[in-house]
């Protein structure tokens, strides 16, 4: 395979239906994308490997979803992981890329050796969704349960969504022509009913052909459920993140017997939506003592972007809900009908 064709599936979820057992799926690799979302910490490869599956399990449940604005992912628990957190922004329009950023925090006192998965402890996964200014966010939460991120999901769909769902997942650190890089990858099998907030897109056929949980897990439909799960079993982590077996490819070895159909890729880039403008609004909630006190030697606030690393100065008048408001910005408030945002 080219280095050309290798980068065209860099970064992209690619959905597909298996038309045989009326499932449907994604194929998702994460590469540059990878890269930045670590390279803006120092973290632990332990913690690395958390975020690198958090990113992949964000990056193939958020484009299942008719998006108008963020899916978050939240693993809390009370080990030396103790925050992972994961924001998918879906495009903006038609063929634009998604956006996605994650952030992990963790005790560094504390020994962060040994398996990723156990340093969370006892805790709970959620899945958030948030569609934008009039609209009440979606949440659900499960306590966390097996043995890896990818698990937590299936339980959290299993229990909470009642959509049978299985994800196969495979991340790390490889040495590519640039250096060492992380690449990650993974399928995601799912049977999704109609009555879920979690409605998949067929990538712009219309069709939906979605299944009531009852009908996936009995009769003809349980059996082609487990049929796909048994091909699943087969595939080797190295498929999963390339390079070289594209995804296309990677579809037909594993289920050319279920008569597998794809759709439109879907082109996913880190982003973060952090602005002067946000953080000013986030700080709305402290008086101007509190601000008084996060005030440096230097008569300065500053912030930093947990996601992102952007580092923000203000004028602490210009900060909390006791804010000064500049004689100029009265005026104009006053022109304008009163209104104060």
């Amino acid at each position: 395979m080219t280095l050309g064709s290798r980068i065209a599936w860099d970064d992209t979820v690619l959905p597909f239906q298996l038309d045989r057992s009326d499932i449907r799926g994604r194929v998702a690799r994460l590469d540059g994308v990878l890269d930045r979302l670590l390279a803006q910490h120092s973290y632990p490869p332990a913690i690395e490997a958390l975020v690198s599956e958090m990113a992949l399990l964000t990056a193939l449940i958020g484009q299942t979803i008719k998006l108008r604005w963020k899916l978050s992912l939240q693993v809390r628990g009370n080990g030396p992981a103790r925050l992972i957190a994961t924001d998918y922004y879906g495009p903006a329009e038609p063929g634009a890329p998604a956006r996605i950023r994650a952030y992990a925090s963790f005790d560094k006192e504390r020994d962060l050796g040994g398996d990723p998965f156990s340093l969370i402890g006892e805790g709970y996964f959620a899945i958030l969704i948030d569609q934008g200014a009039g609209t009440t966010p979606y949440q659900g939460i499960t306590p966390i349960s097996g043995r890896s991120l990818s698990s937590c999901a299936e339980t959290y769909f299993a229990q909470s969504e009642q959509i049978p769902t299985r994800f196969a997942l495979s991340f790390g650190e490889m040495i590519g022509e640039t250096g060492d890089e992380w690449r990650a990858g993974g399928v995601m099998l799912q049977a999704m009913p109609k009555a879920s907030p979690f409605v998949a897109q067929d990538g712009g056929s219309g069709e939906q052909g979605l299944l009531q949980a009852e009908d996936i897990l009995q009769g003809e439909e349980g059996e082609n459920w487990t049929r796909a799960n048994l091909l699943l079993d087969t595939v080797e982590p190295l498929e999963l993140v390339g390079p070289h077996v594209q995804p296309t490819d990677l579809l037909v070895r594993l289920f050319h017997e279920e008569w597998p159909r794809v759709f439109d890729a879907q082109p996913v880039e880190f982003g973060c939506t952090c602005s002067p403008d946000r953080v000013r609004q986030s700080m709305s909630i402290y008086s101007a003592k509190d601000i008084a006190h996060m005030t440096t030697e230097d008569g300065i606030v500053t912030a930093d972007c947990q996601f992102c690393g952007a580092h923000y100065e203000f004028d602490p008048k210009t900060l909390g809900f006791e804010a000064e408001v500049a004689p100029d910005d009265a005026d104009t408030n006053r022109e304008a009908g009163g209104e104060q945002s």
